[in-house]
């Protein structure tokens, strides 16, 4: 997992992604190809 201060530049990356708040935090996932999940802060 990425962790980025800005995921906007990640997001573009490829179609399947999702931007999801939990927590308090930003997190990218990715169903079909995970290796793009990603943590903001």
């Amino acid at each position: 997992m990425k962790i980025k201060n800005s995921l906007r530049s990640l997001m573009g990356r490829d179609r399947n992604n999702r931007l999801v708040r939990r927590k308090g935090r930003v997190y990218i996932i990715n169903k079909k190809n995970p290796r793009y999940k990603a943590r903001q802060g």
